[in-house]
């Protein structure tokens, strides 16, 4: 792979620590709804976009599901293998950016959870073209009817959050909806600059059509409180649940590129 990316820095450095965040407790409730909303069989097989250090991937396979865990950091992946291990447990593991990645299979079902991916920008991501470079691979990897869950950041909590000084400080833009922030990945490491998407649902639902996902349900989605409840406007994440009916329309640079007079 290229020259680390920021959010690669981040989560190496981060990996190590990742499993002591409270909003990682509560897996195994977490994986009962997937199973529940996904409408899984026994065996299918799955694809966890950002897979971090594992937690549902390795869960699921406990389960009996055939799990292909996907991130971009080499280190969140070494605790994902980890984990399976001590879990006696079979999971693939492909080191890939989930903008730019190909598989030679088809899933019955994809997640995409906490943050793994969907919205961690580059300093140089549009904020349109990485969500739906995401959207758009995910949907291509999938079997017709597959089931896609992911879960977002909320624009709603991030505009209730900040004022007009962060904005003329650069820490919110409310045309991009994008937080930008210094993250210390560890204690005593020194900080990394990141920047961060919020969505709102009607784009949100704009964003997976152009990828082939039609909507079924949007709901509350903050780690640790999932539910079939209406979106809680401070809380930081958005659930989406989808299924695959049509190829992706387009790829994010289509969707971009300039028109010609």
């Amino acid at each position: 792979m290229e020259e680390k990316t920021t959010w690669e820095n981040f989560f190496d450095a981060h990996a190590p620590l990742y499993n002591e965040n409270i909003f990682t407790k509560n897996t195994t409730n977490e994986v009962d709804f997937l199973v529940g909303e996904l409408g899984l069989s026994p065996g299918s097989s799955i694809l966890d976009i950002g897979c971090g250090t594992g937690r549902h991937s390795v869960e699921l396979a406990r389960r009996g599901y055939a799990v292909t865990g996907l991130d971009l950091s080499a280190g969140m992946l070494a605790q994902a293998s980890a984990a399976a291990k001590k879990a006696s447990v079979d999971v693939r593991w492909v080191r890939a950016d989930a903008t730019n990645f190909t598989l030679p299979d088809r899933y019955d079902a994809a997640i995409c959870l906490c943050e793994g991916s969907f919205g961690l920008l580059s300093r140089t991501d549009d904020p349109i073209a990485q969500p739906l470079s995401i959207l758009c691979n995910i949907s291509r990897c999938l079997k017709s009817q597959a089931r896609v869950m992911a879960t977002v950041l909320s624009a709603s909590r991030m505009i209730r959050a900040h004022t007009n000084e962060d904005v003329a400080l650069g820490r919110f833009d409310p045309l991009t909806l994008v937080e930008s922030a210094e993250m210390p990945p560890r204690q005593g490491a020194a900080a990394i600059a990141v920047r961060e998407r919020g969505f709102v649902a009607t784009e949100l639902r704009l964003l997976f059509g152009l990828a082939g996902l039609s909507v079924k349900n949007m709901w509350g989605g903050t780690a640790g409180n999932w539910g079939r409840r209406t979106l809680d406007l401070d809380e930081y994440e958005i659930m989406m649940v989808a299924t695959k009916t049509v190829e992706p329309m387009t790829s994010a640079g289509i969707f971009l590129r300039p028109t010609t007079p």
